[in-house]
């Protein structure tokens, strides 16, 4: 089997609008959650989210591209554009029917779908914008950027709500691995901070109501009430091991495993033994070839809600016993969920945590649950040599999705 490594990294989300800004708010413990900006809230019980912040597409893309796309395109777009420049990949000189992407979003285009309504209601089926179907469309994010740099092979996009993220790297892992491409750009994208999309989420009761940014997305906490909606996108450059040593391509780390399951449960809820993401992990070890000791670090689904939280750490006891070695951390608790953009940009995090051997905190955790104990890294980052990484990401539908990040080593 064929090694695939990650040779480029791109993110636009609530901590940075750029891989060294999201990595910098790492290091100093930043938390991008406050107050909506995007329209008033005085009727909605949720107040917080974590919004992209300071962010100027028009500096990057053209007029057109902007007013074309949906937003989750524009943020996909651009962190694509980072995580190529990043590679070095020369354009002129790959083979484009061996280059795909894929790129996962668990809503899609709702802000243009919202708006449209709104028109066709107020002004008629013949002020519906032409642009309406493209923009809204899920597909359409991976679509632009195979146009964007000549994706010719397999281009597609992952629909497994929030672990759309790990199943779209994960997948692009597979193509690689087997031979039916030599490089992916693999990640996710979500614009979901609307009224529409968080009175769907609030009315679920799966949204935090405090008011407080820093007692809002707080995973493993006794206090946690809810998740708190992100926004961005995540995009890796992933390339077979020959193939990027041909070019002498920087290489953060190796992906080394993928496991994905059902719980075959509840469209919303985990199942509570935590069995599901438990098989997923297992999977993920199992393709990985290694053992439950060999891994150092989990990034944590931990969205902060009372039973993803509880029903993780079951299944990580499951499989990894109680380690008091064992690193867990979720960085929701800096960029709140992303949805299908989350695992995508948590990779992105976990491959800059392997490349300077830092295990993220999970920030702002004040009180211990009984259900959830785990070491969880509380509020203080710590330096330890990470050569495997575990990434966990669970979604509505039962989805479970799992990579391992290996150090890269001859």
């Amino acid at each position: 089997m064929r090694r695939v490594v990650i040779t480029g990294l791109g993110s636009v989300n609530p901590i940075g609008n750029n891989v060294n800004e999201t990595w910098d708010s790492i290091i100093i413990n930043k938390c991008g959650i406050d107050n909506i900006s995007y329209f008033d809230t005085t009727d909605f019980k949720v107040k917080l989210a974590a919004e992209v912040k300071n962010f100027h597409p028009e500096v990057i893309l053209d007029p057109k591209a902007i007013r074309t796309n949906d937003k989750f395109t524009v943020y996909g777009r651009i962190a694509a554009l980072e995580a190529v420049k990043d590679s070095k990949l020369n354009l002129e000189e790959i083979d484009h029917d061996r280059f795909g992407c894929i790129v996962s979003s668990g809503i899609g285009g709702i802000e243009t779908i919202a708006a449209n309504e709104d028109v066709i209601n107020e002004k008629g089926p013949g002020r519906v914008s032409p642009h309406f179907i493209p923009k809204s469309l899920i597909n359409l994010c991976a679509g632009q950027i195979a146009i964007d740099f000549g994706c010719k092979g397999y281009v597609s996009s992952t629909v497994t709500a929030c672990a759309g993220g790990n199943n779209a790297i994960g997948d692009a892992y597979l193509r690689i691995k087997f031979g039916q491409e030599d490089i992916m750009l693999a990640g996710g994208a979500e614009a979901a901070i609307t009224p529409l999309a968080v009175a769907g989420f609030m009315q679920m009761k799966a949204l935090c109501t405090s008011v407080d940014k820093n007692a809002a997305s707080i995973p493993f906490d006794a206090r946690r009430c809810g998740f708190v909606m992100g926004e961005g996108a995540g995009i890796l450059v992933l390339e077979e091991l020959e193939h990027a040593k041909a070019r002498k391509a920087k290489i953060y780390a190796e992906v080394v495993g993928y496991g994905a399951s059902c719980d075959a449960y509840h469209i919303t809820a985990p199942a509570i033994d935590g069995m599901g993401g438990y098989k997923a992990m297992k999977k993920a070890l199992d393709d990985a070839n290694i053992t439950p000791a060999m891994i150092n670090y989990i990034n944590a689904h931990g969205t902060s809600t009372h039973l993803n939280d509880s029903s993780e750490t079951m299944a990580i006891k499951k499989l990894f016993g109680n380690r008091d070695d064992l690193f867990i951390s979720s960085t929701k608790s800096n960029t709140g969920h992303l949805l299908g953009a989350s695992g995508a940009v948590e990779a992105v995090i976990c491959a800059k945590a392997i490349t300077d051997d830092l295990v993220p905190a999970t920030i702002n955790y004040k009180e211990p649950d009984p259900e959830c104990d785990l070491n969880y890294v509380p509020n203080k980052n710590l330096k330890s040599k990470l050569n495997y990484v575990l990434s966990n990401s669970l979604g509505f539908g039962g989805h479970n999705a799992c990579l391992v990040f290996k150090k890269y080593g001859e």
